[in-house]
C-alpha cells in the first residue's frame, strides 16, 4: 500500500517544527518540506537531514516552481509557514509576498495536479485576524467580524491569504486560526507592552500545535471537517489573563512582575487574542488538546539552566527593571512610552485613545480591571438565523446578513444550502464584490475593498452594525480616526 505523502511548510518554525517531529516519530508518512537555504535553516535541519521518510527541498515559498515541486504527488498540504510579527509589521511587502504569495502558489499548484480533488490543504491562519476582544466580548467564535488591529500588517496578510484558500474552489481545504503558541522561551520584545493587561488568552502549547497538524494527516477525517474555519486553542485549562500570565511565568525566575514593570507601559487596546467558545470543535476532529497552562509552566521550568540562579535573588528587581524591562518599554520606536514621549499621534490614539487617557492609568492595585472570569461574555450576532441547519440557509439569510453589515446582497436567486457558489454583494460604502456565503457567514470576511491595510474603523462602525459589535466596547462613538495603508512607516522614520 502506498504511503501517504505530506507536504509540510515552515519546518524550521515553531508549529511546523513540532509537526515534523510528530510525523517523523509516527513514521507512517513520507514528508517533503520546502526550506529556504539560509545558514540558520541548514543548521536547524541537520538533525533530521538523514531521515529516510523526509525529503528536504531547498527553495522558497515565494517561487511557484519550488512550491509546485513539493505539491506534486502530495496527498495533504500542511501550511503553517508565515512571516510573522513584529518583523512583518516592519516589512509588510515581504509579509505580503510570503504569506499571501505562498497561499496563491499552493492553491495554484494543487489545481495543477491531475486530480486536485484528492489533495487536502490545511491552512494556518491567526487569532490576530479578529483583533482585540477585551471584555465583555472576550469569548469569540468563527464567523465573528474580522478586525486586524491598526498597524498589524501580519494579520492583514493572513486575512488575505485565508480568503484565497477559502475562495479557491478546492474540494478539500480548512483554515485554522492559531492562537498564541506557548514555548519555553519568554518574550523579550517591545511588543509585549502592546498588549492590554486584561487581555484574555487561550494558549496552545508547541507540542499540541504540532500534534494538530500531524493528526490532520490521518485517514478518519470526515467530509464535514473540510471547507470550514476553526479556532485553535488549548481549551479551558489553557485560559488566562495577560497580567496573570506575566506574573506566574516571571515568578518561576523569582521575579515579581509588578516590581519590574509599570502599569503605564501597557497599551489599553488594539492588540489581539481572546478565549474561544469553539476551540473544542476542532479538538473533536483532531484530538490535539493534550496539554494545559500548567504543562506550559513545566516546560519553562525544565528549560531554565540549573546554574541560572534565582532571578531576583541574584539581581535586584530595580536592576532588572532598569537594565531589561524599561528599555523594552521606552527605548525604540516600537516601545509604547517612546510613542508617548515623542507624541506619535497615530500610535497613541490607536493604543491609548489619547495621551490624556494614558496619563490617567493608575498604579498597580488601583482600580484594576475586573477579572474577566466574573464578566458574562457577550455573544456576537452574526446577522442571520443560526438555528437553521446549513442545508436550509437561503437567499433571505444572505439578505439579512448583508443588511446587518450595512450592505445588501445583489444576487437575486440562490439554491438553498449552497454556501460555496459566489454571490454578489454591496458593502455600506458602495463597493461591489463577490464572495461565497461560506466566507461571509462562517468566516467573518466581508468587503475586500474596505479590508485593511488602511483602517477606517470609526466610520465603518457607524455604518456596519455587525462590525460595531467589536468596535464600540473600547472605542467612543465620537472618535473619528483614519489610519492610511502606510501608517506603519511612522516607526521607520524615527
Amino acid at each position: 500500500m502506498r504511503r501517504k505523502r505530506v507536504f509540510l511548510t515552515g519546518a524550521t518554525g515553531t508549529m511546523g517544527g513540532s509537526a515534523l517531529k510528530h510525523l517523523l516519530e509516527r513514521g507512517t508518512c513520507d514528508i517533503v518540506t520546502l526550506v529556504r537555504p539560509s545558514e540558520k535553516n541548514k543548521e536547524a535541519m541537520q538533525a533530521v537531514a538523514g531521515e529516510d521518510a523526509l525529503e528536504i527541498v531547498w527553495g522558497d515559498l515565494t517561487e511557484y516552481t519550488d512550491v509546485l515541486r513539493c505539491v506534486t504527488g502530495a496527498d495533504i498540504v500542511l501550511h503553517p509557514a508565515a512571516f510573522i510579527a513584529p518583523a512583518a509589521d516592519h516589512a509588510p511587502e515581504t509579509a505580503w509576498k510570503i504569506n499571501v504569495g505562498s497561499a496563491e502558489h499552493i492553491v495554484r499548484a494543487i489545481k495543477a495536479q491531475p486530480d486536485p480533488d484528492t489533495v487536502r490543504l490545511l491552512n494556518i491562519g491567526t487569532v490576530a485576524e479578529t483583533g482585540d476582544r477585551l471584555p465583555p466580548i472576550h469569548v469569540g467564535r468563527t464567523g465573528d467580524p474580522l478586525k486586524p488591529s491598526i498597524f498589524d500588517m501580519y494579520a492583514c496578510s493572513k486575512i488575505a491569504a485565508e480568503r484565497i484558500v477559502a475562495e479557491s474552489g478546492l474540494k478539500y481545504w480548512a483554515s485554522c486560526r492559531q492562537t498564541y503558541i506557548a514555548t519555553a522561551n519568554l518574550i523579550q520584545d517591545p511588543i509585549m507592552f502592546h498588549q492590554p493587561i486584561n487581555t484574555c488568552i487561550e494558549l496552545c502549547t508547541e507540542h499540541d500545535a504540532g500534534l494538530l497538524l500531524a493528526n490532520a494527516c490521518e485517514d478518519d477525517l470526515p467530509e464535514a471537517f473540510w471547507r470550514r474555519f476553526y479556532n485553535i486553542g488549548g481549551g479551558e485549562s489553557c485560559r488566562f489573563v495577560y497580567l496573570e500570565y506575566l506574573e506566574r511565568n516571571m515568578s518561576l525566575f523569582g521575579i515579581d512582575a509588578r516590581k519590574v514593570m509599570e502599569r503605564r507601559w501597557f497599551a489599553l487596546r488594539n492588540f489581539h487574542c481572546h478565549w474561544f467558545e469553539d476551540s473544542g470543535v476542532l479538538d473533536e476532529y483532531l484530538h490535539y488538546q493534550t496539554e494545559s497552562y500548567a504543562d506550559h509552566q513545566r516546560h519553562i521550568q525544565a528549560a531554565i539552566p540549573a546554574d541560572a540562579g534565582n532571578g531576583a535573588g541574584a539581581i535586584s528587581h530595580e536592576d532588572i527593571k532598569k537594565a531589561v524591562m524599561e528599555p523594552l518599554a521606552t527605548a525604540t520606536p516600537d516601545s509604547t512610552l517612546y510613542w508617548i514621549n515623542n507624541n506619535m499621534e497615530m500610535r497613541i490614539t490607536a493604543f491609548f485613545k489619547s495621551k490624556e487617557d494614558w496619563a490617567k492609568i493608575p498604579d498597580w492595585d488601583v482600580d484594576m480591571p475586573e477579572d474577566p472570569r466574573g464578566i458574562r461574555p457577550v455573544r456576537l450576532d452574526h446577522g442571520y438565523d443560526e438555528d437553521k441547519p446549513p442545508e436550509s440557509l437561503d437567499l433571505s439569510d444572505m439578505q439579512a446578513a448583508a443588511a446587518f453589515r450595512g450592505g445588501s446582497c445583489l444576487t437575486k436567486a440562490m439554491s438553498p444550502g449552497d454556501l460555496f457558489t459566489p454571490l454578489k454583494w454591496k458593502c455600506a460604502f458602495g463597493h461591489e464584490f463577490e464572495a461565497t456565503p461560506n466566507l461571509v457567514l462562517r468566516g467573518g470576511h466581508w468587503c475586500p475593498h474596505c479590508a485593511p491595510p488602511g483602517w477606517n474603523y470609526d466610520e465603518e462602525a457607524r455604518r456596519n452594525p455587525f462590525f460595531a459589535q467589536v468596535w464600540y466596547p473600547n472605542h467612543d462613538r465620537q472618535e473619528s480616526h483614519f489610519y492610511p495603508a502606510d501608517c506603519w512607516k511612522d516607526i521607520l522614520q524615527r
